[in-house]
């Protein structure tokens, strides 16, 4: 049986240099621009009273133990879920004791919460507008070119992926347009990025867009308006209703047995 007849399109070879490589370059540079605006945009962060942090750790400790409560015994368990569970619910972390019960206070006229929001707003308008500028001017100057072909089979599926603003029926799946180059330039940078500016950098919107998502990895437990006692009152229920199951439970007769097995 014969191979299939091989699609062969005539490229102008200039598309390689005028346009696949300004669009890497210059997706490069705003990476780089954007790493050190956010730096600069970026407000200092206050230093929390030890009341504070220790109202956020006492929260992180409870999802800790949830999270890794097979590790230990089950009296261990009960011992830190005994201790947590009662003072989750006696309020013994929170660092505004006074206060439980009472509303919540508008997060508008927190200064903290304000400040916490406009550097929210900053890190997307870092974010958002290099990369409408870039999609304008890629629209406007390189829209429905085919610069490149992958020296690698793939499926249909790709087909979306890699020929956006080109994409036809009876075009093979391995051409690439000028638009979707950009876009995988936009989610495969991130180890240029490190290599340039190591690995606590801003240049990567996908790493901005995560972090933002999980304020928790920044130490933020709390967002703004969040009531601190509802937070322990629910990880309180969360450990009442665990059911504990440590995993090192019969691992000599599992050890044992996989032994006897072998």
């Amino acid at each position: 049986m014969s191979d299939p007849a091989m699609q062969t399109i005539h490229r102008d070879p200039a598309l390689f240099y005028w346009i696949l490589i300004p669009i890497t370059i210059v997706m490069i540079l705003t990476g780089v621009l954007r790493h050190y605006a956010t730096v600069l945009l970026a407000t200092t962060p206050k230093k929390l009273t030890l009341p504070a942090l220790r109202e956020q750790r006492s929260l992180l400790r409870g999802i800790n133990l949830r999270n890794n409560s097979s590790a230990i015994s089950t009296s261990s368990f009960n011992t830190r879920r005994d201790y947590l569970v009662s003072a989750y619910k006696d309020g013994t972390f929170l660092k505004d004791p006074e206060n439980r019960g009472k509303p919540q206070g508008n997060p508008m006229t927190d200064p903290a919460a304000m400040e916490g929001m406009m550097g929210m707003m900053k890190g997307n308008m870092a974010m958002m507008i290099p990369q409408t500028v870039i999609m304008s001017w890629i629209n406007a100057f390189f829209a429905g070119f085919v610069i490149m072909k992958l020296p690698f089979p793939l499926t249909i599926r790709f087909k979306s992926m890699l020929q956006s603003g080109v994409m036809t029926r009876d075009l093979d799946v391995r051409w690439v347009s000028s638009l979707s180059w950009y876009f995988l330039n936009l989610f495969g940078l991130q180890s240029v990025f490190i290599f340039i500016l190591g690995n606590d950098n801003a240049a990567n919107q996908m790493a901005q867009q995560m972090s933002q998502m999980n304020p928790s990895a920044a130490g933020q437990m709390f967002q703004p308006g969040q009531d601190p006692d509802k937070a322990f009152l629910n990880e309180a229920e969360n450990l009442e209703v665990l059911e504990h199951e440590c995993i090192l439970n019969g691992v000599e007769e599992r050890l044992l047995a996989s032994l006897k097995a072998g």
